[in-house]
C-alpha cells in the first residue's frame, strides 16, 4: 500500500483519530467493553451471548468509508502484494492477535489510554515486530 503524501492532510488523521478515540470511549463508557476488532471477531465466532454490540460496531466500521464518500472522495488504495501473500500475512496477524491476547485497536488504543501495563509491552512488541519485518523485507530481502 502506498500513501500519497502530497494529498496528506493533518486534520484529517486528527479528525479519524478522534473519531476513533471517542468511539472507543463511548463503547467503553456505556457498554463497559473493550474496542480490541479481534475480540470482537473472536466473540462473535466463539459465542453467541453479545451478538449485537459486537455486529453493529463491526458493520459502523465497514459503513464508515461509504459514508466519508459523502463529504470527500475515498483515497485510491493500491496493494503491492498478491492473494497467497495477503492470506498468509492474514493468518499471521490473526494468530498473532491470538497470542497477544489482542490486537493494536484493543491494547494500543483502549489499553494505553487505560494506562495498562500489560497493553504498553504488546503496543511496543507490535511496534518492534513490524518495523523488524519491513527492514527485512526492504532492505535485507529485497534483491
Amino acid at each position: 500500500m502506498t500513501i500519497d503524501w502530497a494529498a496528506f492532510t493533518p486534520a484529517t488523521a486528527l479528525a479519524g483519530g478522534a473519531l476513533i478515540g471517542l468511539a472507543s470511549a463511548l463503547l467503553l463508557i456505556f457498554n463497559g467493553r473493550i474496542a480490541g476488532i479481534s475480540g470482537m471477531v473472536g466473540g462473535l465466532l466463539e459465542s453467541s451471548s453479545g451478538v449485537g454490540w459486537r455486529l453493529a460496531f463491526i458493520i459502523g466500521l465497514l459503513l464508515a468509508p461509504l459514508a466519508w464518500q459523502l463529504f470527500s472522495a475515498l483515497p485510491p488504495i493500491k496493494i503491492a502484494a498478491g492473494y497467497p501473500t495477503l492470506i498468509a500475512a492474514g493468518l499471521l496477524v490473526g494468530f498473532g492477535t491470538r497470542l497477544g491476547s489482542g490486537c493494536t485497536s484493543g491494547h494500543g488504543v483502549c489499553g494505553l489510554s487505560r494506562l495498562s501495563s500489560r497493553s504498553m509491552i504488546a503496543t511496543l512488541v507490535f511496534m518492534a515486530a513490524g518495523f523488524v519485518t519491513v527492514y527485512v523485507l526492504r532492505h535485507l530481502l529485497a534483491g
